[in-house]
């Protein structure tokens, strides 16, 4: 194909993107009131809990084997490069730019995590139907093609919610301890000590479980009749190391957010990896003549609507950001930098070095997908991630409608280059 055709064939899929976003911000509008904000927060969670886990864990059930597998454990690795490359430059810029505190934590995650699921799962179809694309017969790309964005998808889930969401919280801890925490533990210090004039434990000696009052105290003469062995004395500073460990071990706990980690895109995939992987599970329910094909065909058709209702969303939540924030305009630049020229050479540079030496193989939609791992826009996740921490709200959702509406032009030039590329 001529470099025309593939600009042609790279465009159409983000046309179709821009057309349903746009349908997305038009029923989003006060005026209209169909897809507005408690209906978006609807139809994200059946998004969210229903038809994301069944669209991957579909295509990631038709496609995984054993086989597969070992073709596939770049992809992983690909991802995490995005994420620490994303995350260095993330903070170059905040060092640069100044960012105030509460914003560092969106930053950096607006420059690690790109939106590895719904950008590829419109952009992958649309390419794989147009007639005379680089990457063969249709149902072949669209089958391969699914199952390679499917894994890209739950890796990205696990990534997100495990760093970024980590990143975002303490960056609003730290904001909420400048702010008031001092002030809490001043006043709760001096209430402690007004309260208690005299400490119950001397700081000085040490207490051993044989000691006793005087008025309790056995005899002399009985003293040998009664004897028992003592224990072994415990001082203040063994309980206080002891007691450090349980509170580090208890704040440890409490910060590995399983259910974030393991959220729905990442239980579908574990089930479709099972699925596909163990060869009895894989006999019943995949192919024309399994017994058990009617509950694989209901999970793709639920499956089938993840993708007009994420772009409807995406399209309605873009629509906050036009009422502005008090965000600078050289942070939103730089942001767009690191995502759609940084990132991208650097991709270039990971992927066709990794194929140089043989990590990974010469299916030419499995390194454009590589490739377009690092030219995708910052992941729509990371609203939902300051939302829950309340920082950074407004700021978020003017960085995600600059980013997105450029990406109109960053991923029609990117995938037309990468489709030459590995071509």
């Amino acid at each position: 194909m001529g470099l025309l055709e593939l600009f042609i064939t790279a465009s159409i899929p983000v046309l179709k993107t821009l057309l349903l976003t746009a349908l997305g911000s038009y029923l989003a509008l006060e005026s209209v009131d169909i897809l507005g904000e408690d209906a978006r927060k609807h139809l994200n969670t059946v998004v969210f809990y229903v038809f994301n886990p069944a669209l991957v864990s579909t295509n990631l059930a038709k496609t995984i084997t054993s086989e597969s597998m070992l073709k596939l454990w770049f992809m992983p690795v690909n991802i995490l490069i995005t994420f620490i490359v994303g995350s260095v430059l993330g903070w170059i810029l905040v060092v640069i730019t100044r960012t105030p505190p509460h914003l560092r934590g969106l930053v950096v995650g607006c420059c690690a995590a790109g939106n590895l699921g719904n950008i590829l799962l419109i952009m992958i179809p649309a390419i794989c139907k147009e007639k005379g694309g680089p990457f063969g017969a249709p149902d072949v790309c669209h089958t391969y093609g699914m199952a390679y964005v499917s894994l890209s998808m739950a890796t990205g889930a696990i990534y997100l919610w495990s760093y970024v969401y980590n990143i975002v919280r303490l960056s609003s801890r730290r904001i909420t301890i400048e702010s008031g925490g001092k002030d809490i533990s001043r006043e709760s210090s001096t209430s402690d000590l007004g309260s208690c004039t005299e400490p119950l434990l001397s700081s000085t000696k040490e207490y051993s479980i044989c000691d006793v009052p005087k008025e309790y105290s056995i005899t002399e003469d009985h003293e040998e009749q009664h004897s028992l062995p003592c224990a072994r004395t415990v001082t203040k500073s063994e309980v206080a190391i002891a007691d450090k460990i349980k509170q580090k071990l208890t704040k440890l706990f409490k910060k590995i957010n399983l259910k974030a980690i393991f959220a729905p895109s990442t239980t579908g995939a574990i089930v479709g990896f099972t699925i596909g992987l163990i060869p009895e599970i894989r006999k019943l329910l995949i192919g024309e003549v399994a017994p058990l094909r009617v509950i694989q065909d209901s999970a793709s058709l639920l499956g089938d609507g993840a993708i007009p209702a994420l772009t409807l969303i995406v399209g309605g939540n873009l629509l906050r950001g036009l009422h502005g924030s008090g965000i600078s305009k050289s942070l939103i630049f730089g942001i767009v930098v690191v995502r759609y020229i940084a990132l991208p050479l650097t991709g270039i540079l990971v992927i066709r070095g990794a194929h140089r030496i043989g990590l990974v193989h010469s299916d030419p939609l499995y390194q454009f997908i590589l490739l377009l791992q690092y030219a995708v826009p910052p992941a729509m996740n990371i609203g939902v991630i300051t939302q829950l921490f309340g920082t950074g709200e407004s700021e978020c959702s003017v960085i995600l409608l600059w980013t997105y509406s450029l990406a109109s032009v960053s991923l029609t030039v990117w995938s037309t280059f990468f489709m030459w590329l590995v071509s």
